[in-house]
């Protein structure tokens, strides 16, 4: 190997030992016995692993039901995201209106405008409407995403003019174009948008934090927080097992749809 790729090899080497080894001792510090968690020599790996840290986390905390909690406004989030974006992206890319290239535009320019820019106002017209402390003021801000617009606008102009005149002739609808021919065809950019939007939504504190007080209403992050309130002081363990409980189910995700994800991302050509 060539000294210049040695030192390539080298520097992604640091670069991922930097990123995993937080992710390392969060599982090593949940897998500890107590007398292990605090002792004056530093091991990165336990001496008598135990899953008694995970036991008190499921048996004796909120950790089910923030994972609850978590499934539920993550998933409700992406299907109706799913819902609304799969019919506009497909109008933006195969329908011609007045005005559809400035609204690509304003969506483009939407894609730079943070959401803690419009929380305030959000938050405010959620309070009027009284549906604060509930799923839908958990879920209902995220349905309408300029990202989503965007990917699925750039994968479905991908698809050849000629392939939608051909369903038109055979007599299929515009709505039925889009979620019987257009959808399929872009599978792997959608399966990609899910995966960003479950991580972001899954792991978003901001407007948990916000839009709920109800313990009850948790998501992970939230409840995380919560947990710590709670057992806060030398109980690392347990706090560990959570943290570990609720970030598995991203990384198992993430894994099994990997390949996928990289294909969604080149069939936008936002591949790098």
């Amino acid at each position: 190997m060539k000294p210049s790729g040695i030192i390539s090899l080298g520097l992604v080497a640091i670069g991922a030992a930097m990123i995993l080894l937080p992710f390392v001792w969060m599982v090593s510090v949940s897998l500890k016995p107590h007398a292990e968690v605090f002792t004056t020599d530093v091991r990165l790996f336990p001496q008598a692993p135990t899953l008694q840290n995970y036991w008190h986390a499921i048996s004796e905390t909120d950790i089910p039901l923030y994972l609850f909690n978590g499934v539920v406004v993550t998933g409700g989030i992406l299907v109706l995201q799913i819902l609304v974006t799969v019919p506009a992206a497909y109008a933006l890319a195969h329908r011609d209106f007045p005005g559809r290239k400035l609204m690509f535009a304003g969506i483009v320019a939407a894609l730079l405008v943070p959401f803690h820019v419009t929380a305030i106002p959000i938050f405010i017209g959620f309070a009027e409407l009284r549906l604060l402390n509930s799923y839908t003021g958990l879920i209902l801000p995220f349905v309408a995403t300029a990202f989503g617009l965007f990917l699925l606008r750039q994968a479905f102009a991908r698809i050849p003019t000629e392939l939608i005149d051909a369903a038109r002739v055979d007599g299929m609808s515009e709505i039925g174009i889009a979620w019987r021919v257009a959808l399929p065809l872009a599978m792997p950019t959608v399966i990609a948008f899910s995966i960003f939007s479950v991580t972001a939504h899954w792991n978003d504190l901001f407007w948990p934090l916000i839009a709920t007080t109800d313990p009850q209403l948790a998501t992970p992050p939230r409840g995380i927080l919560f947990f710590r309130d709670e057992e806060s002081g030398d109980d690392i363990g347990p706090l560990m097992a959570g943290a570990t409980l609720i970030t598995a189910p991203l990384v198992i995700g993430f894994l099994l749809a990997q390949k996928r994800f990289t294909q969604g991302l080149a069939n936008t050509g936002l591949k790098g």
